[in-house]
Formats: structure tokens, sequence, C-alpha cells
């Protein structure tokens, strides 16, 4: 029996016009609904479902998704991730990401939810090709707590690793430890309660394209507040603080739409459940 809570496999393929599943594997409280195909597209969605509801103490996930030469696939959740109380051993999720030449791969997970004494870690390693474009976003939210707490969970870290040709080319850490850090102060949350990112790595991105992004989300006017930063490699990052979840997927999705829209000239259809 696996030492894992939950584990996924997945390969895919480019057969002529469509990218399809070559390998599936599943087990544990990780499955994976079959491929959505929208608008008689070649580019599948696949939903990620948890049947145990939430990351328990001790609990640990793996996923290994591979797109292969010129495949093009997104990768979401069904709900969002709720990590409860862990008073022994953090939970723990780990994913690798393998994109072949010419592949284009989208992570866009629903939002991360983190309950009072909970603790949690993520770790992503993108093992990308030329010529590839990797996507991903994460949105951190606290959960409800006894004492109406908005930050009661003990400690939230992910960690994004990204390779090109075998170089490690970005790495991300965020950590928010409400225990030990000056959470709500400057530097930090700044007074906002809900974390968003959105990191896009591709050499399809120029220089003014993230001209055009920030013109774009400057034109919010919900309280916010929104940076972007260009990566050393072709790519950048968004960092988003707010106080809904709603106005970070809101964001995140105008920005998805840009980049379809100049990319594909198409509008990627909405992820979301409700």
């Amino acid at each position: 029996m696996s030492e894992w809570t939950g584990e996924l496999e997945l390969d895919t393929e480019r057969i002529q016009d469509k990218t399809i599943t070559e390998n599936l594997y599943f087990q544990g409280a990780f499955k994976i609904m079959r491929p959505v195909y929208s608008h008689h597209s070649g580019h599948p969605s696949y939903y990620i479902l948890n049947p145990g509801g939430g990351y328990l103490d001790g609990d640990t996930y793996r996923m290994k998704i591979t797109a292969g030469t010129n495949a093009g696939l997104t990768l979401t959740t069904q709900s969002a991730t709720k990590v409860y109380k862990t008073p022994n051993t953090q939970a723990y999720q780990e994913a690798e990401f393998y994109l072949g030449e010419g592949s284009y791969l989208e992570y866009l997970p629903d939002p991360l939810i983190a309950y009072k004494d909970a603790r949690y870690l993520q770790k992503n390693i993108v093992h990308m090709s030329k010529g590839s474009t990797f996507l991903y976003s994460d949105i951190l939210t606290p959960g409800w707590s006894p004492e109406r707490e908005d930050f009661s969970y003990d400690c939230l870290r992910l960690i994004n690793e990204f390779y090109m040709e075998g170089k490690l080319i970005s790495y991300d850490h965020i950590k928010l430890n409400p225990g030990e850090q000056p959470i709500t102060g400057m530097g930090f949350m700044e007074g906002y309660t809900h974390l968003g990112s959105f990191i896009v790595i591709s050499d399809k991105v120029e220089p003014g394209l993230t001209d055009r992004i920030y013109d774009l989300i400057q034109q919010e006017d919900e309280d916010v507040t929104i940076g972007i930063s260009q990566l050393a490699v072709p790519g950048f990052t968004i960092r988003i603080l707010a106080n809904y979840t709603q106005v970070i997927e809101r964001i995140i999705t105008k920005v998805h739409h840009l980049i379809s829209q100049e990319w594909f000239q198409t509008k990627p259809g909405s992820l979301r459940k409700y």
C-alpha cells in the first residue's frame, strides 16, 4: 500500500490537433475526472477531486503531471483545498510537472483555505523544455475559527521551483506564520486577509505584455494592492492582496484572458464551479 494519503500521475500527449490521456493512475484520497473539452477545443481540462473533503493531521499528497511535446492542458480542482487542524504533523503536498518542447500547461487550483491550528507545506517542482509555457495560480485564504480571528492557522508555506532544461531559473517561497510574524503589518499582509499569486513562464512573454497587464490591473477599483514583477527569464509574477477571494479570482481571470487572446486569439472557459 502506498505511503501517500493520495497519489496521482497523469501523462498526456498530442495526437494530431488534440491532447489526450496517455497514462493515468490515482489512489487513495486523490481522484481525477475525465477530461473536459470545451468549445470543440483540443485543449482539455482535468479536475482533481479529494473524496476526503480536506487535509488532516499528517496527510501527504503527491502529483506527477506530464505534458508531452506540443500538448496543452489545464489542471484544476473541483473545490477549494481545506486544511484543518494539524496538532502533530503538518499536511504536505508535492507536485512535479514535466513540460515537453512546445507544450502548454496551466495549473489553476481553487483557493487554499487554512483553518484554526492548521500547518501546511506545498512544493511544486516544474521541469520545462525549450518553447514550453507554464501558468500557475494560488489563493491563500483564512478559514473560520471559533474566535473569529482572520489568522488562526499556524503556518502556510508554498514553494515553487522552476527548471529550464535542468537549470534552476526561478525560486518562489511564500511563508505565512502568524505566530512568529507581524502578519498584518508592512511587508506581510498589510491589513488584508487574502493573498493571490499568478506566475507565468514562457518565451512568449515580451516586455510590452507586462506593460499592458499593468494597465489592465490598475483599472481595478476594489480595495486591493497589486504588484507585478518581471522575472529574469521570460515570465512574470503577480501578487495580489485583498479581502475577498472573488476579487483575486477576477483579477487573475482578467490577466488569463488577456494572455489567451494575445497568444491564441481565444477566450478560456470558466473553470470555477459556482
